[in-house]
């Protein structure tokens, strides 16, 4: 019995790593994202400073801007979505952490269990030491 438990326990501990992994990962292309599209607000600025039109709609409006702007918005959208596995991978982690923590009381029990009967084995030879003392006298 205690070879299982502690292999479940291990292979709890291995999916919450797996968890936490995911998670991070998740976050880091998050992050990158976001990143990516701050520096191509920056490269939009920066071109509508050179070119001196703001403006999506006016004629001469930067096809480098168009793109960089059309780069943006779907590294946002990217991002969003990305967040939203985001949080769907934090509800499995923290599902996964409560799945290893329920395995560990469960076997936390068991050793108790299993000191509390070896203790009473113990007991009980004492206990049968001490009326045999107190026969011979």
């Amino acid at each position: 019995m205690k070879s299982r438990s502690e292999s479940l326990i291990r292979l709890k501990k291995f999916q919450v790593d797996e968890k936490r992994r995911q998670v991070a990962q998740i976050e880091m292309m998050v992050a990158d994202f976001e990143r990516m599209a701050s520096e191509l607000d920056q490269q939009i600025e920066i071109e509508h400073t050179k070119t001196g039109i703001s403006d999506v709609a006016h004629f001469a409006y930067s096809t480098f801007a168009k793109a960089a702007l059309s780069r943006r918005d779907n590294l946002l959208a990217s991002a969003n979505d990305m967040k939203g596995k985001l949080e769907a991978a934090q509800d499995a982690l923290a599902e996964a952490l409560e799945d290893l923590k329920k395995v560990e009381l469960l076997d936390q029990r068991e050793h108790q269990r299993e000191k509390d009967e070896q203790a009473k084995i113990e007991q009980e030879g004492y206990d049968e030491v001490a009326r045999l003392r107190f026969r011979r006298q």
